[in-house]
């Protein structure tokens, strides 16, 4: 079982990982209010902006504070993610 970090280190299980999507648009911030209204919402923004939503195949949504790029790469098991260990660093330029 491979866990990737989706920020201040709160961990997904890598296989049941379908979809890595922005929050920006729309339809992602209707999926994101309706999962929130069903309690199929996990937030792992720690009070900051989401940027975007992991959805896992239990139905479930993953808010994060990391852009969709960057949770990509970790999925594709990038050896070196660059972060000090809070998972920000790629996107707040620390």
């Amino acid at each position: 079982m491979k866990f990737v970090n989706v920020g201040f280190n709160n961990m997904v299980n890598a296989e049941r990982v379908v979809a890595v999507i922005s929050s920006e648009s729309a339809p992602a911030k209707r999926l994101i209010q309706d999962a929130k209204d069903q309690g199929r919402a996990v937030d792992c923004t720690s009070g900051r902006k989401t940027r975007c939503v992991v959805i896992m195949d239990s139905d479930h949504i993953i808010l994060s504070a990391l852009a969709n790029e960057t949770v990509s790469v970790r999925l594709n098991g990038s050896p070196e993610d660059g972060d000090g260990g809070d998972g920000m660093a790629e996107d707040l330029g620390g």
